[in-house]
């Protein structure tokens, strides 16, 4: 990870983000909306959609997220109210582009699968968080979990998938 350069996550992210689209299209054709014919037309325009538009957003949105959860996590009380030093915005983005790894599996609608992989990847961002900036553990997991729910519970479904499992 070179500091300051967002490009490698967000090219990662754009992947991740596209091989899950692929495995939910094709796992469940259904929720492909009717765009265009024939059928395969509307899938290319929800791929590209996804790609060009749902990725870069969600990854800066979600990112954005991080970093204000960051800075909460890092305010002290010791002699009056300080922030802990902490890495840059282009480190973080690139956390969470990277913890989004396990996302990629969960394209398919599979409630086990799609919850595992959001665990997975929230445990990726805590670990990443505390590594890059330097953080202890309950801060960085302070600091991931609003991401990491935005991010890949709802993002990526992973929440539904809970709920599923938990008959809600």
């Amino acid at each position: 990870m070179s500091p300051g350069d967002q490009a490698p996550g967000l090219t990662f992210a754009v992947v991740v983000a596209g091989v899950y689209a692929l495995g939910w299209m094709a796992a469940d054709p259904t929720v492909i909306p009717p765009i265009a014919e024939p059928p395969v037309l509307s899938a290319i325009v929800v791929f590209l959609i996804v790609i060009a538009l749902g990725a870069p957003v969600g990854l800066h949105l979600t990112a954005a997220v991080a970093t204000l959860s960051l800075l909460v996590a890092s305010v002290e009380l010791d002699d009056g109210v300080s922030v802990r030093d902490r890495g840059g915005v282009s480190e973080t983005v690139q956390i969470v582009a990277y913890a989004s790894a396990p996302m990629a599996l969960a394209g398919p609608p599979i409630p086990v699968l799609r919850a595992l992989c959001g665990l997975y990847a929230g445990a990726l961002l805590v670990i990443g968080l505390r590594s890059v900036h330097g953080t202890t553990m309950a801060r960085a997991f302070i600091a991931a979990a609003p991401p990491a729910l935005l991010g890949y519970g709802v993002g990526y479904r992973a929440v539904a998938a809970v709920r599923s499992l938990l008959g809600g």
